[in-house]
């Protein structure tokens, strides 16, 4: 009687199929033991946390976690500044933009970057004006 009262049955069956809709999604098989269906999930979290290290973030709801969308989704940190590689970032993200940006507006576009840094980037970029790597405006504000 309680089993009936309880629809015990029907939420078993539903807790059924939506492990395996779970299963399927992550392309496992549906009659994974408990340790091994863990053992992926622990597998799983590493790669995702190793990614978001790399700067690289699945949104899963991206109108709620990032409503502006002004970000990339694999936001990159800024190369530091002996590299060779922090001036292209920047140019490549300054190439992205469909208006003038400030350097503290493109700061934006990287993880942990300094103002100073990128302004010092962006007026280097436009001293190469002459071979049209980056022009800067009036008002401080930089284009591609």
């Amino acid at each position: 009687t309680i089993h009936e009262q309880g629809l015990v049955s029907i939420l078993k069956q539903l807790h059924d199929e939506l492990d395996a809709a779970v299963a399927e999604a992550y392309g496992w098989p549906v009659d994974l033991a408990d340790e091994a269906l863990l053992e992926k999930l622990v597998d799983l979290n590493r790669q995702r946390a190793r990614e978001e290290e790399q700067g690289l973030v699945r949104w899963l709801r991206p109108d709620y976690q990032n409503p502006a969308g002004s970000r990339d989704a694999a936001q990159q940190a800024l190369p530091e500044a002996e590299d060779d590689d922090a001036p292209a970032a920047v140019r490549a993200a300054l190439s992205r933009q469909s208006a003038p940006v400030s350097a503290k507006e493109l700061k934006e576009q990287f993880k942990n970057a300094r103002e100073p840094k990128v302004r010092e980037i962006l007026a280097a970029l436009a001293a190469l004006a002459s071979i049209g790597q980056a022009r800067e405006m009036e008002d401080g504000r930089y284009v591609s």
